[in-house]
């Protein structure tokens, strides 16, 4: 099992936690708007730290927005297994004609 997916069952295993005790359920239930303003934030953290920063705090915003995305798949019943398949599918095939093939 990959850290992401321990980290996956471990979110999985807040929701309907206490949220005063649990940063993960007190993001469940505030609902998936406040989940995916979090990774819109954690994203642009990413991006900015990418800009200016050092390779160490790209590191830890990617893990934050990791974190955040997977609470965000937890709250609508995507697995990462799931995310892996598609990308699995999506190997070998130009990026390009990925992306065309979607805006038919």
């Amino acid at each position: 099992m990959s850290i992401l997916d321990q980290l996956y069952a471990t979110i999985v295993s807040r929701k309907g936690a206490d949220a005063e005790s649990s940063y993960t359920a007190k993001l469940f239930a505030k609902g998936r708007k406040k989940i995916a303003q979090k990774v819109g934030e954690e994203a642009v953290e990413t991006v900015i730290a990418a800009m200016a920063e050092t390779p160490d705090k790209v590191v830890g915003e990617s893990a934050d927005l990791l974190y955040h995305l997977s609470v965000l798949w937890a709250d609508l019943g995507i697995t990462p297994d799931q995310v892996w398949a598609e990308l699995a599918r999506r190997e070998g095939i130009s990026g390009i004609a990925e992306k065309n093939s979607r805006s038919k």
